[in-house]
């Protein structure tokens, strides 16, 4: 008995090696899977089961979605903006347009409702899911890369008579993992109304209103799991961030920077790198680009860069700032037409060429992150929408092409 024991602990001892050396292999493996681009990973996919699982399993979404956005060449980025023909969507790769200073390898999109006779509005982009906004009140969770999309269901806003306006913003809550969409009617005779979709919840529900006598202008921006609005009382009032907190669905305000003293500004509220950031436009001389370093703390507003008027700009200005990389190239909106990259390092500007016109931009990372609610069937009352997605598999030594179409 003493021997049989000692003989299956040799054989076991025997094992360890090989038992390393495919532990050490997996870990290679999973390394790999996690710097590849999604494109990739969706023909990978159909390799075997267990590459399937692994590539599907949320530990290794959030991983590769994090991997991804720590590079610093922006390699997995991308730029999607609405042109001024029809106001459709177009993507591009973000290195190539902050490093290359082209967009060869922008192509147009097949986004949901594409062929609708409305045009589609860019709500705002988070964790590389997108939201839009097609016909009137359809709004759409998108998964840019791998054409999955979620339709939220409508609010019959565009059915009542009223005299004002609709504003959205799209954000994540970490502390509730939800992601949620809002919606702000501004009517010029009455309150306004806000209401919150909650991807979890699967449900619109109406909160308190924002402040009384608030004009809202542009989309919400995301920042510390709150959406920030522009507003004011009137046109001579001062400008006021208003800030809604996605967790505890109420508002507040955030103090701005101390901005040099000029004749006249314009500011523009945005996000960059996941900081709470105001352009501050003197028009024909310069803008400066503020950022906030610490959410909250007024005192933590920076000046990160100020980018000067080289020429005479007519009535285009400077617009919000998409993306400041790490060797200090920005990427701006300049008008509704034109993006240019400017370098900091050197004072020098770019632009980007063979643009039809660009109306509303932003960037996010591709990811697998889904954009339909947890545990939910294929079968409910809001669509879900599968686009067209070419991957190939090999089969009994042939390429095979898939089709996912829409069901």
């Amino acid at each position: 008995m003493v021997v049989e024991d000692e003989e299956h602990n040799g054989s076991e001892a025997s094992e360890d090696p090989q038992s390393s050396v495919l532990t050490h292999l997996t870990e290679t493996i999973v390394e790999i899977l996690l710097r590849l681009p999604v494109g990739s990973l969706l023909r990978c996919k159909s390799v075997c089961k267990s590459w399937c699982s692994l590539i599907s399993d949320p530990q290794f979404v959030k991983s590769h979605f994090a991997m991804s956005t720590r590079n610093n060449y922006y390699r997995q980025h991308k730029l999607v903006f609405s042109t001024g023909q029809g106001e459709k969507l177009k993507t591009c790769s973000l290195h190539h347009v902050l490093y290359n200073n082209n967009n060869n390898n922008c192509f147009k999109v097949d986004y949901p409702f594409k062929h609708s006779s409305n045009p589609v509005k860019i709500v705002g982009c988070c964790n590389g899911l997108v939201c839009i906004l097609v016909d009137k009140d359809a709004l759409f969770i998108w998964n840019m890369a791998t054409r999955k999309s979620y339709r939220l269901p409508p609010t019959g806003y565009y059915e009542m008579p009223f005299c004002g306006y609709v504003l959205y913003g799209f954000g994540y809550q970490e502390s509730t993992d939800d992601y949620k969409v809002v919606e702000v009617i501004c009517s010029f005779r009455r309150a306004t109304l806000v209401r919150i979709y909650s991807l979890k919840n699967r449900k619109w529900k109406t909160i308190d209103a924002f402040p009384p006598r608030f004009r809202l202008s542009a989309y919400g921006k995301l920042c510390n799991g709150a959406l920030h609005w522009a507003a004011s009382k009137s046109s001579s009032y001062p400008w006021t961030i208003v800030s809604l907190d996605l967790a505890t669905e109420t508002y507040g305000e955030v103090l701005q920077p101390v901005y040099d003293e000029g004749d006249y500004k314009d500011l523009i509220l945005g996000t960059l790198t996941e900081q709470l950031c105001v352009l501050c436009d003197y028009p024909g001389i310069r803008a400066d680009v503020w950022v906030m370093k610490v959410y909250g703390v007024k005192d933590s507003w920076t000046k990160l860069v100020s980018v000067p008027y080289l020429t005479d700009p007519g009535r285009d200005r400077f617009l919000m700032p998409l993306c400041v990389s790490t060797d200090g190239k920005i990427l701006l909106q300049f008008g509704w037409k034109k993006l240019i990259v400017y370098d900091s390092k050197n004072s020098s500007f770019s632009e980007i060429q063979k643009l039809d016109g660009c109306i509303k931009a932003c960037t996010f990372v591709e990811t697998f992150v889904s954009p339909l609610p947890a545990g939910r069937s294929l079968i409910g009352k809001a669509p879900i929408f599968f686009y067209p997605l070419k991957s190939h598999v090999c089969r009994e030594g042939r390429m095979a092409t898939v089709n996912l179409k829409r069901l």
